[in-house]
Formats: structure tokens, C-alpha cells, sequence
């Protein structure tokens, strides 16, 4: 019989739960709530006594403080319930951990099929709430139908003896797993079934996947071992590794580019080799620090002489797109494991964000699966709870909005890890496999939750999506795994690791296989969730929170030992070989037999259409604009547009102290409420080494060219970490394409030719970025296929294509972290400079967006002559010469030179006609153009001449000074008074959109 515990806050406590959903119901739909209580609701399917349920509760669920709980339902005042939970078969994990405290608690077992399970019941009171409003509260607010359910409750409907009863949402597969021949008779037949089991297989494909199994020689081996025709084993685990998610399929495809400006063309065989390969291979020979690239789940640099740190960056679009909280937090555990599968082993110590989502007060006519206000609470939770229930700082992110991203949002992760430079003698960073090594499964057990992930998000979203592959990581399980690899890898215990990412199973060990050349894999050891798996769904199941790792089967019995002692599951499920197969058994009978380099070979490139129109030829120009008579007021419209102002409700809801590294902290200044220019950790607690670490994102300049957004984008990574102290000679990239659907269709996609072009152009242009500032690119991700197809007002269907988008982040080592310098100003006096030239660049800027207006003066990177300034600005840090630091990014100068004197409290004078320009510019020109290369300092008057002299023949000019009036006050080209702001009323605007959040 089951059992329930119910918890909520003594009365005299605030509901902290409880008040953001009322806030969130105004907030969201303007429903007035005057209280909500949250209750929590422990349900337990277990054989327990009731005395030992009362232990439990007593002793395990209730803070006796601040809680009071009870084994019936607790009396509420109410007018409306809402009650919320899981699904079968979605992670609990606050209920996976209750089953691990009840067991320690009572030195018991729960046996197999017994668990403990959470939900959770809002009373809600308010005379002006409606059934509607609550159900709107409930499905539109508390929940999400793909992993919860959820009841609403009137007075009348309540009853105090039962609650809600008992609702167990326990899996019950009444199935018999079995393996499945498939014939493929004719390429049509294949392709058929690629659409009724979502492969997503490509067109291309299909033609060597059947040649492959009517291989003569081929039959006669797989007759060997009872096989004719191909399993679904062994059909889906080709289509994840033949996804371009798994594969990267685009990057290494063909491309047939154009260029109707020039009239040239030019055949790319790969994208990959030719523009990110082939610059990094050539950097890494003049860079001694760069340790390994390329080719492990995260690359590596030198960190000092006895550490090396990793870094790696992902993106989680498609589940965060359809499931916010789950996608993000999956998405973001996800990437942890990368570090941690990296090498041997790192240790994480950072993780960063970049969201890219649709406007926040959208109130148009599509209707996308989240509202984007919904979705980016749920990924901005999600991200949070994967980082600070890790214990993992998050010090650095950006938030972006777009309508173009109402079809698909973007979530970029990013994580960095250290490791010791040696493990049992060998370098850390080198791993491999010798046959007769076992296989084993770390962490997570295995369950439907995460498969097709890899093909859905290599797929545009629609209403076929499967919402299979949303899953909820869990950092609890994943964080006891990481600190049980650390041991392990210190003891010479691993001989090679790898993450359960994409694929799961299929591609880490289809995958790890490749080094040792073969392996023998016993599906029914996976240790599972729940009877009634198939086997293809156990190979190519994402259930999270996994590793697989190889070891010396003379260390099992120790690796074993250790995984008890940190409550981690090990199990062996095979055994490496040197076969050249990937042979899967299930209770002794063969259900996947294929060559290993299968999936390596063989299939023909996909092949793509470039063609690049210069922007004048698509309709764009440069738009002719009179004079603007209040420019103070449109400096405040500039600080307040979504793009710029404040998101420190954000970054304050991320842990960035834990591990106690932090040394230029997320928001900063004499408030510390204005961002960082970037990020320094110091990871190594007894140095005064640091990393910096910085990102950027410009999409909006792909409207214009992906070529000069690529450029402006590297460009501002890079400007960042210079602006805190960073190291321009010891600088490595990572970098993140997401990118709308290339492929050519009259019907669905006409302009496929052209974001294909752009994606040309962008790779161009990162090849000369990288070489000209000399960045290795450490790691790197392609994400394609961000378009959704969303319904409109009437039911009809609409396209909606993100923008060609690249996060670029640099990280690099600082050698003394007491060098480093933050943006704001310091001491009244202090003179202004600005470093860099302005230019009229204002296409694709916050000004022109402003005015309802895109241009075609796009900025444009110098990289060469940048280099130098940016050597030149480092040298002037290390000198200790400046007071202050920051860059000029999106919104140009006016919006910061603002943010520098909010962040000092000190106001400034600022003479625009002395400001480096490259010809005679208007006033809202100099302010609002968003030229790259330009920094903002202040510099005390005894370090001026220095710093002049370390300036000369570069475009470096004093326009100002720092002044004790807390104004900003700036002078035209015309030598009048052209705006005077208040650092309250710049604050009070640049705070204002999302105040209420904070």
C-alpha cells in the first residue's frame, strides 16, 4: 500500500515558491493571486512500515525550523489546488534521491520495481480566480504536458481525507523485448522506413546502407553469427551515427560556392578541413601550449607545468525548444561530461550560457510550442539548477532576443575543466584501448527518456517531432560520478573515458571501439530504469548522467570498490576487441553485427549549393535619416532596448563563487550591477594564475553578411578577454555554429542556396580571423536546422528560420590575476581615451534596429592592425597604466560610455570631435556606430604620457575626463552641448524592462 508525506512552510515563513508563481501568473497573464502556498508531496511505492515512514519523515523530510508535515493531507485555505507531476518515466530527481536517503536512514534495500516519488500542490487563493485561470496556471506556467501532469481542484472537488489520492507514475511496459529483421528489398523501402521509425536518414545514404548489407562477403559473415537482413539495432545505430548532430555531415559535405559580385565559384570539399582543420593544425605547431585538439570530446591547453585545463562547448535547441527546463538542465549537465571525458578525466571549474530566444513580450500571431517568456524561464532554471546543484561556478553568459528565434530557440553551453598534466606517469590528455579492456557503464541507468535525441535536433521542429528524446538531467548522480572518475584516474584506473552524449551507448562505444578495433557488447548487463526495453532502444537510449569507461581488467575489483564507496553503478557490459566489429548480443543471441569502419567510409558527401547575393543585390541600403533633435532621450531608448539593458535577474539566479575561484566577478562596478566585459577564474587555488574567459554573439549582423558577423563576433570574443587582462599570445577559440536548414528546396526552402552561401562565408572568415589573431580553435560544435514551422492566428503553418548564429568564446591563461583590471571608472580626474577608430558602421546596429532599419555598412575587422592595438592594450594592463577597461560593443559608444560611468557612480565629459574617426561623422554616428576594435579607459593623469607614448601612430585619442558630478555629459562635433544624463536616469532607463524580475 502506498504511503504519502506532505511538507510545506511553518505560516510564518514566505512562501518563496509560492510568490513567484504569483508573480509569474500577473506577470504572464495578468491574474491576481493574493497567496499561494506549495506543498511538497512524497509518495512512497515501497514496503515500508508506518513507523519507518515516520522516521523518514521526521528525520529525513522536514527541517522541524521552518517545516511542518504530516502522513495525510495537510489543512490549506484554498479556493483553487493545482497539482503537479512527472509522467511515467521521466527523471524525479529529488524522488531518486529520497530512495538513496530512506535507504541510508534505515539501513534497508527498496526492491526492484519500488520507489519513492515527488509532486508537488499550489493552493491558491484569490475571490477573482477562475477554473480557466487556474488550468491556464497549471499547463501555461507549472508545467509542461511532454514530461508532467497535472489536476486542478475547485472546494468542491477537494476532499481532506485523500488529497489527491495516490498517483504513481511507475513504467509498465507489458512488452517482451525482441530484436527486429527489417527488409530493405529497395532504397524505397529503406527510406520508408526512415520516416516511420524518425532516422532521419539522408536521401544520399540510403544507396550505401543497402550496398553495404547485399555485400556478398558481408552475408557470409553475418550468416556466421545467425544475421541476414538488418536489425533495427543495427539500422539505428547508423542513423545516429550517420546524423549530422553525430557526424557533422554539413561541415564535411561538399560545397559548390558562387559569388555573383565577383562572378568566381570555387568547390569546398569540407568546410571542416579546409577553414577550421587546417588553421588549427598550423597554430598548434607555433603554439606550445596547445596540448591536444581535434579530436577528444573537449580540447586541452597548458595551464602551468603541472596542470592542463579543457574546454567545450555544445548546444541543447531541439528538447530546450519543446521541454525548457529539461532541455537546458540536460544540456548542461551534458556538456559537464565532456571535461569529465576528456583526456583522462578533468575536474570541472566553469561553465558558461548564451541564449538566443524569441522577444520576451511577444504578442504576435504565431504560436510556438513555448511562449518565449515561458521558455527562457525554463532554460534559465534549467542551466541554473545543472550548475549550482553541480557546484560549478557560472560567472559568465549573454542573453539575446530575435523574432527569428521564435522557431527555434538557441542554448549554447560551455564548460572548462582542469587536469593534472600527468597521470600515473603518462601524459593526461593521451588515452586508448587494448582488445581484451572492459567496458563499463558509469552513472545513470537506462531508460526510454533521450532516444532519437540526435536525429530529432538533426531535423527542423514540427508537430512530428517525437518528444522522446526531452530528458532531465540530474547533476546530483552526475556530480558523485565525477568525484568517484577523479578518484579513479588518480589511481591509475582508467585507461581510457569517454561521455554517453549523443547516441548514447551506440556512439561511445561505436565510437571508443575504434581504438582498441572492435567490440563484444551484452545489451541484457545495461543496468535499466524499467523492464520492456528493446534493444536498439537500450544502444541508442540519451538517459543521462552516463560515462563509459575502458580499464585493465586486472583493476576491476578496485574500480568496482570505489564506485560503491561514492554510490555510483559501475556494470560491465563487454569487452573491447580487435575484431573490426561492433558485435552486440542479448542473452547470447547476435542483434548487431557491422563493420566498425562502417560508418567512417563510404558514403558519399552531401553535397550543397552556394550562392552568395551581396546585400545591395537582396534589396538593403543604407537608409537616410535626419538629424535627431533629443539625443539624451535617445540614449535612455538605446540603454532600455532588450539587447542592452540589464539582465542581472539573470545572472544572479547563477552560483558564480562556489569552489571560492572567482576573481573578476559577473556583474561588477560600485553596485555590481553592470556585466563584465569577461570572466577570470583562478582554478588553481594556491596560484595566482588564472583562466579569462569570454564569448560572443552577434546574430543581427547576418541579415547583412554572415561574413562580417563572424568577423565582429570573433572580434569581440577576443576584445573581451583583452579588456580584463587578458593575454592576446595565449588565446584559444571555441566555436558554435547554429545555422537554418542549407539544403535547397524550391518548395520548402528557396533560399537554402543562400544561408548555405552563408555558411561559406562565415567559415571564411573564421579561417583568417583565427590565423590573423592566432587562435587554436580547442573544440567547436555545428548545430544545423534552426527552423521550426509554427501555426499562426488561423491554423495555417509558418517557416520561421533563426539567424545565421555563432557564439564565439575564448578562454586563455593569465600568469598573475592581481594584474587584471574591470570597466569601471575609478577616481574623478582620470582622463578618458578611446582606443580604435570609428567608422560609419552602423548597418545591421541596436540604432538602426531602433529606427526600424537594417543598412548595409556593416562593421568590418582590420584583424592585422587590430592585433597590434590589442598587443599594444595588453602591454598598457601588465604596465599597470589604465584605471579602467571596457569595449565598445552592440550599441556603440553612447550606450558604453554609459555603462562606464554607472558602473564608477562618477559622471564624465566626453568630446565627440575628438574621437578617432576615420572621416568627418555626424554626432548620432560617433555615438551609435558599432565599428569593431575600440575600447573606452580611463588612465590616472601620471600614467597619461605613457600611455600616449605606448598609443603613438595607433588611432588612440583622450576625448574626456572623469568627473565627481555623476553625469554623463557629451559635447558635438560642433563644440555645443549635445547631451547631459544623469547616471540615475541612465541606470533608471538601463534597469527598467526587466526591473521587476530582479
Amino acid at each position: 500500500m502506498p504511503q504519502r508525506i506532505e511538507i510545506t512552510l511553518t505560516e510564518n515563513l514566505v512562501d518563496a515558491e509560492g510568490e513567484a508563481l504569483r508573480h509569474k501568473a500577473k506577470n504572464y497573464f495578468d491574474i491576481d493571486i493574493d497567496t499561494v502556498r506549495t506543498i511538497q508531496i512524497v509518495t512512497i511505492d515501497a514496503d515500508l512500515a508506518d513507523a519507518q515512514v515516520e522516521t523518514a519523515r521526521s528525520e529525513i523530510f522536514t527541517n522541524p525550523v521552518t517545516q511542518v508535515s504530516d502522513l495525510t493531507p495537510l489543512a490549506v485555505d484554498f479556493d483553487w489546488i493545482i497539482w503537479i507531476g512527472f509522467r511515467p518515466g521521466v527523471r524525479d530527481n529529488p524522488g531518486a534521491t529520497a530512495v538513496e536517503a530512506v535507504e541510508d536512514l534505515l539501513r534497508v534495500k527498496l526492491a526492484p520495481g519500488q520507489a519513492i516519488y515527488t509532486s508537488r500542490r499550489y493552493c491558491l487563493k484569490g475571490a477573482t480566480i477562475t477554473r480557466q485561470d487556474a488550468e491556464k496556471i497549471a499547463g501555461e506556467i507549472l508545467a509542461n504536458d511532454i514530461i508532467q501532469q497535472w489536476a486542478v481542484y475547485d472546494r468542491s472537488q477537494w476532499d481532506p481525507g485523500t488529497g489527491i489520492g495516490f498517483v504513481i507514475p511507475k513504467v509498465i511496459l507489458d512488452h517482451t523485448p525482441e530484436v527486429t529483421t527489417l527488409a530493405i528489398d529497395s532504397d524505397a523501402t529503406l527510406a520508408r522506413l526512415s520516416d516511420e521509425r524518425s532516422l532521419s536518414l539522408n536521401p544520399s545514404d540510403i544507396p550505401t546502407i543497402r550496398a553495404y548489407f547485399l555485400d556478398p562477403v558481408v552475408q557470409r559473415q553475418r550468416q556466421a553469427v545467425s544475421l541476414g537482413d538488418p536489425t533495427d539495432v543495427e539500422l539505428e545505430y547508423i542513423s545516429q551515427g550517420r546524423s549530422d548532430h553525430c557526424n557533422h555531415n554539413t561541415f564535411g559535405g561538399r560545397f559548390y560556392y558562387r559569388d555573383l559580385s565577383t562572378g568566381e565559384s570555387e568547390t569546398i570539399e569540407s568546410l571542416f578541413k579546409t577553414y577550421i582543420e587546417a588553421p588549427t593544425l598550423a597554430l598548434q605547431k607555433k603554439k606550445p601550449w596547445v596540448v591536444s585538439v581535434l579530436w577528444d570530446n573537449a580540447g586541452v591547453g597548458r595551464f602551468d607545468d603541472d596542470n592542463c585545463y579543457t574546454i567545450t562547448g555544445e548546444t541543447h535547441n531541439s528538447p530546450s525548444n519543446m521541454e525548457a527546463y529539461g532541455g537546458a538542465i540536460t544540456g548542461i549537465v551534458g556538456i559537464y561530461r565532456d571535461p569529465m571525458g576528456t583526456g583522462k578525466g578533468s575536474r570541472l571549474i566553469m561553465g558558461s550560457y548564451g541564449y538566443c530566444v524569441g522577444p520576451r513580450d511577444y504578442a504576435g500571431d504565431l504560436k510556438p510550442k513555448l511562449h518565449p517568456k515561458r521558455l527562457l524561464d525554463g532554460v534559465i532554471e534549467g542551466v541554473r539548477d545543472g550548475g549550482n546543484k553541480s557546484g560549478i561556478p557560472t560567472p559568465f553568459g549573454q542573453v539575446m532576443f530575435h523574432p527569428g528565434y521564435l522557431g527555434k530557440c538557441l542554448v549554447f553551453v560551455t564548460a572548462l575543466g582542469i587536469m593534472p598534466a600527468t597521470v600515473d606517469g603518462a601524459p593526461s590528455d593521451r588515452k586508448t584501448i587494448y582488445p581484451g579492456d572492459l567496458a563499463i557503464m558509469c552513472g545513470g541507468r537506462v531508460g526510454k527518456d533521450g532516444i532519437h535525441g540526435v536525429t530529432a535536433s538533426s531535423a527542423t521542429f514540427s508537430a512530428n517531432t517525437p518528444a522522446g528524446h526531452v530528458q532531465i538531467g540530474d547533476p546530483y548522480t552526475q556530480k558523485k560520478m565525477h568525484d568517484f572518475l577523479l578518484e579513479a584516474r588518480d589511481e591509475g584506473l582508467i585507461r581510457f573515458i569517454t561521455d554517453n552524449g549523443g547516441g548514447g551507448l551506440s556512439s561511445s562505444v561505436g565510437e571508443s571501439a575504434r581504438f582498441s578495433g572492435g567490440c563484444e557488447i551484452q545489451l541484457e548487463k545495461v543496468p535499466l530504469k524499467y523492464d520492456g526495453l528493446d534493444q536498439w532502444e537500450i544502444w541508442v537510449s540519451e538517459s543521462q548522467e552516463r560515462m563509459t569507461v575502458a580499464i585493465d581488467p586486472r583493476h576491476l575489483d578496485r574500480f568496482m570498490a570505489l564506485s560503491r564507496l561514492h554510490a555510483v553503478e559501475s556494470t560491465v557490459i563487454g569487452t573491447y576487441t580487435d575484431s573490426g566489429k561492433i558485435h552486440i548480443t542479448y542473452n547470447g543471441v547476435t542483434c548487431a553485427y557491422v563493420d566498425l569502419d562502417l560508418l567512417t567510409s563510404a558514403f558519399p558527401k552531401w553535397e550543397f549549393e552556394a550562392v552568395w547575393q551581396p546585400p545591395e543585390r537582396r534589396g538593403l541600403s543604407e537608409p537616410v535619416l535626419g538629424t535627431p533633435i533629443d539625443m539624451a532621450g535617445l540614449i535612455l531608448d538605446l540603454l532600455a532596448r532588450p539587447n542592452i539593458c540589464s539582465k542581472a535577474w539573470v545572472t544572479r539566479q547563477y552560483d558564480h563563487e562556489v569552489q571560492g575561484s572567482s576573481v573578476i566577478k559577473p556583474l561588477v562596478g560600485a553596485g555590481q550591477d553592470i556585466p563584465t566585459d569577461a570572466a577570470v577564474i583562478r582554478p588553481v587555488l594556491a596560484s595566482q594564475c588564472g583562466l579569462v574567459f569570454s564569448q560572443a554573439l552577434i546574430p543581427m549582423y547576418s541579415a547583412i553578411d554572415a561574413y562580417h558577423m563572424t568577423t565582429c563576433t570573433i572580434d569581440e570574443a577576443v576584445r573581451r578577454a583583452i579588456a580584463v587582462g587578458g593575454d592576446p599570445g595565449h588565446l584559444g577559440g571555441v566555436d558554435n555554429f547554429c545555422w537554418p536548414n542549407i539544403q535547397y528546396d524550391p518548395k520548402t526552402n528557396p533560399d537554402g542556396r543562400h544561408k548555405a552561401a552563408q555558411l561559406v562565408r562565415a567559415c571564411k572568415a573564421l579561417e583568417r580571423m583565427c590565423l590573423a589573431y592566432g587562435i587554436p580553435l580547442l573544440s567547436g560544435k555545428d548545430s544545423m536546422y534552426v527552423d521550426g514551422h509554427l501555426p499562426g492566428r488561423y491554423g495555417e503553418t509558418h517557416k520561421v528560420s533563426a539567424l545565421e548564429t555563432l557564439q564565439f568564446s575564448v578562454t586563455g591563461v593569465i600568469d598573475d590575476v592581481r594584474q587584471c583590471i574591470t570597466l569601471d571608472s575609478k577616481v574623478a580626474g582620470d582622463r578618458v581615451w578611446i582606443v580604435g577608430m570609428t567608422r560609419d558602421e552602423l548597418g545591421g546596429s541596436e540604432y538602426y534596429d531602433h529606427l526600424g532599419k537594417i543598412g548595409v555598412n556593416v562593421p568590418t575587422v582590420d584583424p592585422e592592425a587590430f592585433a597590434e592595438v590589442y598587443r599594444r592594450m595588453a602591454d598598457a594592463i601588465r604596465q599597470g597604466l589604465l584605471a579602467s577597461c571596457h569595449g565598445v560593443y552592440r550599441g556603440g559608444l553612447a550606450v558604453h560610455l554609459g555603462l562606464v560611468a554607472m558602473a564608477g557612480e562618477l559622471g564624465m565629459t566626453v568630446d565627440l570631435a575628438k574621437v578617432p574617426a576615420g572621416d568627418a561623422l555626424r554626432s548620432d554616428t560617433l555615438l551609435f556606430s558599432e565599428s569593431a576594435g575600440r575600447f573606452i579607459v580611463t588612465v590616472a593623469p601620471d600614467n597619461q604620457d605613457a600611455f600616449a607614448a605606448l598609443f603613438a601612430g595607433r588611432p588612440a585619442a583622450c576625448v574626456g575626463e572623469v568627473t565627481q558630478a555623476p553625469e554623463l555629459a557629451i559635447t558635438g562635433t560642433d563644440g555645443k552641448n549635445l547631451a547631459t544624463l544623469s547616471v540615475d536616469a541612465m541606470k533608471a532607463a538601463w534597469k527598467r524592462p526587466f526591473g521587476d524580475l530582479i
